[in-house]
């Protein structure tokens, strides 16, 4: 029986791992650790292989008020974690890092890209990193995930907002950008491997296919019997506007398919996980 711990109980990628665990595996063992206050200190370790720890601060507006707040969940409690992981005899820690430590809004990240956060989010995870892979050793397997942006049933950020926009109009611009995307599923394939094979070192899991955003949101409404048509009458106006949102939507921004720590695991395709997204939880 092999025993993974998650922390972060009631978060919207453990609770997915969970659910995927539960429904795909046997013989594994899945339990939560709430994270928040002091009282995880008290719990036990012993008998844990993995823990994989996603628990976290994110999608909230950063401000000077928080900004400590970021450093003492992302880095600080994380650590911690790490810390009493290998001191009561865990095998392997994953961790949940992001995209964010590169600093790009913008382009491809391949392995010359430097870590340059611009945001506390990902200053903090970066820092995380660094201090969690100084603990690594043969009897203590530390695993890196940076993934890209996560999407699914219930998922939050800018995913909502594009499926709400792409029940309301029947255009959309036809823009030529790539993003790197995962499915909330292929995450929790892809978590599975690096755990039943054991894998340590950095991973960057994402969808095998680049989203373009006019074709994601004609994906959405499509899912939804809509019709929505494409066109590039919208781009010359893209171009000139230099609104951050804008340039977020419709910029590229991707991993170098040929820089991943390759893995093989069982992937849904980009159209069939749009149609499992907007279906919404079972």
């Amino acid at each position: 029986m092999l025993n993974i711990l998650i922390t972060g109980a009631n978060s919207y990628i453990g609770i997915s791992f969970s659910n995927w665990i539960e429904n795909n595996t046997k013989d594994v063992s899945i339990s939560t650790l709430e994270v928040k206050g002091d009282q995880w200190n008290r719990a036990s370790f012993t008998g844990i292989d993995t823990i994989f720890h996603v628990a976290g601060i994110a999608h909230i507006k950063e401000t000077r008020d928080n900004a400590e707040l970021y450093y003492h969940v992302n880095r600080d409690l994380a650590v911690q974690l790490a810390e009493k992981a290998k001191r009561e005899g865990v095998k392997q820690f994953v961790f949940l890092s992001s995209m964010s430590v590169y600093g790009k809004e913008f382009g491809k990240i391949d392995e010359r890209t430097p870590l340059i956060p611009t945001t506390n989010y990902g200053k903090s995870k970066m820092q995380a990193e660094h201090f969690i892979n100084q603990m690594a050793d043969e009897n203590f397997r530390v695993t890196i995930l940076r993934p890209p942006i996560i999407y699914g049933p219930g998922c939050k950020g800018n995913y909502p907002r594009l499926a709400q926009l792409a029940l309301k109009t029947p255009l959309f611009p036809d823009s030529e950008n790539r993003r790197s995307m995962l499915y909330i599923d292929n995450l929790c394939s892809y978590v599975w491997v690096l755990i039943n094979e054991k894998r340590s070192g950095l991973f960057l899991p994402q969808n095998s296919e680049y989203v373009n955003t006019g074709v994601m949101v004609q994906q959405i409404a499509l899912a939804h019997g809509k019709k929505l048509t494409l066109t590039k009458g919208f781009n010359p106006l893209i171009r000139l506007l230099k609104w951050s949102v804008i340039e977020k939507v419709f910029g590229s921004l991707y991993y170098q398919k040929d820089t991943e720590n390759r893995v093989k695991y069982a992937e849904i395709s980009f159209a069939e996980s749009i149609k499992l997204t907007e279906k919404g939880p079972l």
